[in-house]
């Protein structure tokens, strides 16, 4: 017992709380395959970033957004390696959460069970956003197949605060107008809000609830739909990119007329690291099923890792396809890149519109599927080792769900729908989870090696002691050789004519309040970034330095610094919210958790 806030639990004590050994009458039901843990994780990885965030990674990066999804992958893959180490060790549910218990100890652990919370319960408003918007599009796309009159009013298929902002932003567009303007009004109030996202949510929350087989089965049904749609837009939109000679928009023409495949540069393309990461967001979910899965020591990581390589393949086929079809910049605020693509305009192919409209559906329903069976279960390791109130764990007599938790999982994504929008909580998403990966890979870096057992993952050992530092010296040199000026450009703070006139391109100049504000932001970001950068490589040399006294594993150590390079592209923005959400879950850590933990020397009665 010790009153220390790096307090750890061992690995015997998660595997005992975890009852691993049974199926036993008061745990989580065992019944999910190799197959099954493959579909959740496709399910979760095939959704809203490829049918939404994508379009605005691709006006960024242009075709070249494939090198990041390539980038983005193998940092996914190194830390999926991680994953499955903890998963083969403590395979039990709580994922990222369950591993920093044993390896950083409890505060990390209740800072990274924080932080989940904005991957699998915030991200679900946002999932639930982008279904009501697919959704909303189906209808309607049905109605005029149909010849009926199907339609789902404005205001009743978007958030207040989205058609507010839009309003205060000057936006006039007929669906901001027709919702604000037509809005019934109660008290002074116009009464507007996403009625597809909540109901989607609580029907989702029920499923859950009543079962992992009857969720298992439901998503397997949509993972194998989503894959036929998702082949079918990649097989009609290939054959026509070439049949059609559009080829050659994968080597667009940038400002200055020169042809590309990375017309913005490799700046460009890391300007579309946040839409691109969080196209792979809810591989990690899988982890989180250890208690339900029949052999999770050996099919967890097989899971992983296969969702992955499949999710990978087709993200840079749809890539492609879109990048060949239209040309990268016709893709600004596009939120529908799949089914823009074959738009009248563009390839003209009508009943695949329609076709997209049921997969976005469905990919949409199955991340939101699996979501809400991975927050429940975080919440129920957490409520084991005290750091939440006992009705957390509880586990429903006929269903064997975390029930409480995960009505409450309901409740925590459906009623921010109402007064939320997208952009304030896609801010929260894609960095928590980068976040938690950090530490996750971190984390095996600080448990003992073991032997090699049959039938269980085990992380293949390279010494990383000389290889991992020559790695971050010859990346640092490589930046240097590319720009002779990186390093003055690293610690220059502020705008070079170049940059402000690339942030004013196409403004008035007699708009003087627009002039500053872009201005204002150009030289944020570049701030923003220039200081994460550094912090970045400080974090590089002082990990080379822990290699080479500790000897450590290669694999963790590139999963590490791929994770941390990554954090380089997020915004002030993304990482004001993190720091404001962290502070907040650091109050109820020291107000109940830290005095309650099951860990504590003097439990409270």
């Amino acid at each position: 017992m010790s009153n220390s806030i790096f307090r750890t639990k061992k690995i015997a004590s998660i595997l005992a709380e975890g009852a691993d050994d049974s199926h036993g009458g008061g745990g989580l039901h065992r019944v999910l395959t190799l197959k099954d843990l493959t579909f959740f994780g496709i399910a979760a990885i095939l959704g809203a970033g490829s049918f939404s965030s994508l379009g605005g990674a691709v006006f960024h990066g242009g075709p070249g957004v494939v090198v990041l999804f390539i980038i983005t992958a193998i940092a996914c893959a190194f830390t999926a390696f991680c994953y499955s180490e903890f998963a083969s060790r403590i395979p039990v549910a709580g994922s990222a959460y369950t591993y920093a218990y044993a390896s950083f100890g409890e505060l990390f652990a209740w800072v990274i069970g924080w932080a989940l919370i904005m991957e699998y319960s915030i991200g679900n408003i946002y999932v639930s956003y982008s279904w009501s918007d697919y959704f909303t599009s189906f209808v309607d796309k049905l109605g005029q197949l149909l010849h009926l009159n199907l339609h789902i009013p404005e205001y009743l298929s978007t958030s207040y605060m989205e058609v507010k902002h839009a309003i205060a932003g000057g936006n006039t567009s007929k669906d901001v107008m027709d919702a604000w303007n037509n809005a019934p009004m109660i008290g002074g109030l116009r009464i507007i809000f996403d009625l597809p996202a909540l109901i989607i949510n609580a029907l989702i929350t029920w499923l859950v609830f009543v079962g992992v087989k009857e969720s298992r089965n439901f998503s397997n049904v949509m993972v194998i739909l989503k894959m036929v749609v998702v082949g079918l837009v990649i097989l009609v939109g290939g054959y026509l990119v070439f049949s059609k000679g559009l080829s050659f928009n994968w080597t667009p023409a940038n400002d200055a007329g020169v042809h590309s495949f990375m017309p913005n540069g490799f700046s460009g393309v890391m300007a579309a690291v946040s839409g691109v990461f969080f196209a792979y967001i809810g591989f990690d979910a899988v982890s989180v099923l250890a208690e339900e899965s029949k052999n999770p020591q050996r099919d967890l990581p097989r899971g992983m890792i296969l969702s992955l390589v499949i999710c990978t393949i087709v993200y840079i086929l749809l890539t492609l396809v879109l990048t060949g079809a239209v040309n990268y910049r016709q893709f600004e605020t596009v939120g529908d890149p799949l089914a823009f693509i074959f738009e009248k305009q563009n390839l003209d192919v009508s009943w695949m519109q329609f076709f997209v409209a049921i997969a976005a559906v469905v990919a949409m329903t199955s991340v939101l599927l699996v979501f809400q069976m991975g927050q429940p279960r975080i919440w129920m390791s957490m409520s084991r080792d005290g750091l939440l109130p006992p009705v957390f764990e509880k586990i429903h007599p006929k269903y064997k769900t975390p029930s409480f938790s995960t009505i409450v999982t309901g409740l925590v994504v459906g009623i921010p729908i109402l007064f939320t929008d997208k952009t304030f909580v896609l801010d929260f998403t894609s960095i928590a989870t980068l976040f938690a990966f950090v530490l996750v890979c971190g984390g095996v870096l600080l448990i003992p090696r073991k032997e090699k057992q049959p039938g269980k993952f085990n992380i293949p050992y390279v010494n990383g002691q000389f290889i991992f530092p020559l790695i971050i010296a010859a990346s640092f040199t490589g930046f240097m050789l590319v720009n002779p000026n990186y390093l003055h450009q690293l610690f220059s703070f502020s705008l070079t004519p170049a940059e402000t006139s690339a942030a004013l391109a196409g403004v008035d100049a007699n708009n003087t309040s627009l002039v500053q504000h872009l201005t204002d932001a150009a030289l944020t970001a570049k701030q923003t970034t220039n200081i994460s950068t550094i912090i970045f490589w400080l974090a590089g040399i002082s990990i080379s330095i822990l290699a080479l006294v500790k000897k450590y594993s290669l694999i963790p150590l590139l999963g590490l610094i791929t994770c941390l390079y990554l954090l380089t592209g997020m915004t002030a923005r993304n990482w004001a919210w993190f720091g404001g959400w962290l502070l907040l879950g650091l109050i109820i850590y020291f107000l109940y958790g830290y005095r309650r933990s099951r860990l504590a020397a003097t439990p409270v009665a």
